[in-house]
């Protein structure tokens, strides 16, 4: 079995990749794998070394939007993990051209591609974002799209390019939705990762507004197990959330960070909010669960304090990301 990874040198394709090549997917664990990355400013193959030497993994410099080269890719490949997504928000507010560019052209590209290869599915991993915001209770599968962001608008519209394939050419695709992700190996403008790695280096911590808008935490590796459960037993044509039930408001995960870490409330500097902030998320991911039989195994504050450690362990993979964004904030 050949699987292409699309965005499998970013925080959620290359941990997919690391933990299928370890074995840690039962459907995958003999598959071979090749990953298609772009290396923008959040994809590196640092992400990749723990794998790096496994001869199942091949790796390929390349753009999703590539058609000739994402075709020739296509062929023999029996799954496609379509990781490929520009993701900040805060990015897309300054610049939407390369998250049309990449989460719609890349997708309808790496789509055609794979209704010519005849491929065996498609999993588009995308997010809770294209519902928009949420006062009470929680999105499931059913809800209509409200997208708010650029970043979100051009996700939902990729949404939308795989399940009118599905139903017009029969393209057998799915659709995940997983709810923030936190982790190792994640691009440090997004909160958690900015949080951890600005208390290492002793900097204050920017809150958006009053700090209360409401996040649901899933650890990538809950995350990526739901892919994979999708990719081996979701129906064509269906969307999937992911979720953990985890919420919380971002002054609440502030306060957890610094209780790992040992400091005070004297680092927090609350910022002026971003544009068009969403104030809540929320997943019911009853589908995934009762269908599939999904359920999150990584423990909220477990996973931050592995996570905190991780960051602690290995600043050279992130030191030098950090030191070329263009502006610390966070998700």
């Amino acid at each position: 079995m050949r699987v292409l990874v699309t965005g499998g040198a970013g925080f959620i394709g290359s941990n997919f990749v690391r933990q299928a090549l370890s074995g840690a997917y039962r459907s995958l664990a003999t598959a071979e794998f090749v990953v298609l990355d772009k290396l923008t400013y959040a994809g590196t193959r640092e992400s990749l070394a723990p794998v790096a030497g496994d001869p199942r993994l091949t790796f390929v410099h390349g753009d999703v939007c590539d058609a000739d080269l994402v075709g020739g890719l296509m062929k023999d490949v029996s799954l496609v993990v379509h990781c490929a997504a520009e993701t900040h928000v805060d990015r897309s507010i300054h610049d939407p051209s390369a998250f049309v560019r990449t989460n719609v052209l890349g997708t309808h590209v790496l789509l055609e591609a794979g209704l010519r290869a005849g491929v065996d599915k498609i999993v588009l991993v995308s997010t809770d974002e294209v519902y928009g915001s949420i006062d009470s209770g929680s999105w499931n599968e059913q809800e209509p799209l409200r997208p708010s962001s650029p970043y979100s608008a051009s996700k939902a519209a990729g949404d939308m390019l795989a399940l009118a394939a599905f139903h017009t050419h029969g393209l057998p695709v799915c659709v995940t939705r997983c709810s923030n992700n936190y982790g190792p190996y994640q691009f440090p403008e997004k909160l958690i990762p900015l949080f951890i790695t600005g208390l290492l280096d002793g900097e204050e911590l920017p809150v958006y507004g009053d700090g209360l808008n409401v996040r649901e935490w899933t650890h990538v590796d809950d995350h990526c197990r739901g892919v994979a459960l999708v990719a081996e037993q979701g129906r064509p044509g269906e969307v999937y959330n992911i979720g953990s039930g985890v919420e919380l408001t971002n002054i609440e995960t502030t306060r957890h960070l610094l209780e790992i870490s040992g400091a005070d409330w004297s680092v927090i500097r609350f910022v002026d909010d971003r544009k068009g902030h969403d104030r809540r998320y929320s997943l019911d991911s009853t589908k995934i669960a009762t269908q599939l039989g999904y359920r999150p195994e990584v423990p909220f504050l477990e996973g931050l304090r592995r996570t905190a450690r991780w960051y602690a362990e290995h600043r050279s993979w992130w030191e030098p990301l950090k030191r070329e964004m263009y502006e610390p904030v966070g998700s």
